[in-house]
């Protein structure tokens, strides 16, 4: 192998060499990035320098004027391939990210995994039917009991229900009569009956030749007392 394959593929210690972190890489990634990003800002630079010394010299001096704007030109092409180079680096930043991403989550779930499995090798189906059936036995006697001291319990207390209905019957007798006296009867007006006029001598006259018989029968109504 020669010496520039082995520069390129690293010697045999290289085999045997940890591989970097992603957090190593990504910190060296960005480190990249942070310098291309001051040779940007020096390119630019340079480059509105040069523009202005191609406005300054314009036709007077034509030489320099071309000078400037060759050197701006090739300032151009380097910025063009940084920002090639910022934009290669910053995709595999993104990936690198990413890839560590899904291995945390990758690991973590497995980790997970070896705990939900611990946690199941304690446990026996067979138990756990056991102790369900249990379970429920225990909820039908609980509410069997519950039904049992709710339902009514009728005691022989010795008492005649005819006799009790009848005293119950008298007492609501004593309560009527009791609202019945309480009735209060309209008042009796105390002015007295205006008087029956008296009768006139021909009226009275009228009235003794009646009974006599000497007028016959009916009268007029307006006659009649």
């Amino acid at each position: 192998m020669s010496k520039l394959g082995k520069f390129f593929k690293g010697g045999g210690s290289s085999r045997t060499r940890a591989a970097p972190s992603p957090q190593e890489a990504l910190a060296r990634l960005r480190e990249t990035e942070e310098m291309l990003g001051k040779k940007q800002e020096y390119l630019e630079n340079r480059i509105q320098r040069e523009l202005s010394l191609a406005k300054k010299h314009g036709t007077q001096n034509k030489r320099a004027a071309l000078q400037a704007l060759k050197r701006k030109k090739r300032l151009e092409k380097q910025l063009t391939q940084i920002d090639g180079t910022l934009s290669t680096i910053e995709f595999q930043r993104e990936a690198l990210e990413n890839s560590h991403t899904n291995t945390e989550v990758l690991r973590n779930m497995g980790f997970a995994a070896k705990a939900m499995k611990a946690v199941h090798e304690n446990m026996d189906l067979n138990k756990i039917d056991d102790l369900m059936q249990d379970i429920t036995e225990q909820q039908d006697i609980a509410q069997e009991i519950s039904e049992a001291f709710s339902q009514r319990v009728g005691f022989n207390d010795g008492f005649d229900e005819d006799e009790l209905m009848a005293e119950l019957e008298e007492l609501e007798q004593e309560e009527l009569n009791k609202k019945m006296t309480n009735i209060r009867l309209p008042n009796v007006p105390s002015s007295s009956l205006p008087a029956q006029p008296e009768r006139g001598p021909a009226a009275s006259s009228f009235a003794h030749r009646s009974r006599a018989g000497l007028y016959p029968s009916p009268l007029p109504v307006f006659l009649q007392f």
